[in-house]
């Protein structure tokens, strides 16, 4: 509200109403008081000071109401940058996600290939197992024999020269 135009609103009612009643002539003071045309337009003067104060109130809740408005759209915009910074990691995360899937599906395209590897592993060391087993049987036969070789020979050089 502007202050004129509350001030001409309550002049304009004042003139219509009120003061058309009344003669142009103070009144008495009664009883000490001050005349009745001053008591009112004291009334009017405090109703126009209090009038200002709740304009003046406006004001700073205007004020208020603006600086909210300015921390709002300084939110808003940090809620546009944070959607903005989520959108690309949900995006980042969607690239990932489809890379590891592409990944899942060669493991599958592979497995049989190392399954089969791994059983190659498995059917060579067994065959190692046996052949070491073998040449361990013929090491230890070798032994023998080579004792029994020496046991010959530890004989034959004991026996008496004739």
């Amino acid at each position: 509200m502007q202050k004129g135009s509350t001030y001409s609103i309550l002049n304009e009612i004042w003139n219509r109403q009120i003061i058309s009643g009344v003669s142009d002539q103070n009144t008495d003071p009664m009883n000490g008081k001050r005349p009745f045309e001053e008591r009112v337009f004291a009334r009017f003067d405090a109703v126009d000071s209090s009038l200002n104060t709740i304009d003046g109130r406006f004001e700073v809740v205007a004020a208020s109401i603006l600086t909210l408005d300015s921390r709002l759209k300084n939110l808003e915009g940090r809620a546009d940058d944070t959607i903005s910074r989520l959108k690309n990691l949900e995006s980042r995360a969607d690239d990932t996600n489809s890379r590891l899937q592409k990944l899942e599906i060669r493991a599958y395209d592979t497995k049989p290939i190392w399954e089969q590897a791994l059983k190659e592993i498995v059917d060579t060391r067994r065959e190692m197992s046996k052949r070491l087993a073998r040449i361990e049987a013929v090491v230890y036969e070798t032994r023998s024999d080579l004792r029994d070789v020496e046991d010959r020979l530890e004989q034959i050089e004991t026996k008496p020269s004739k």
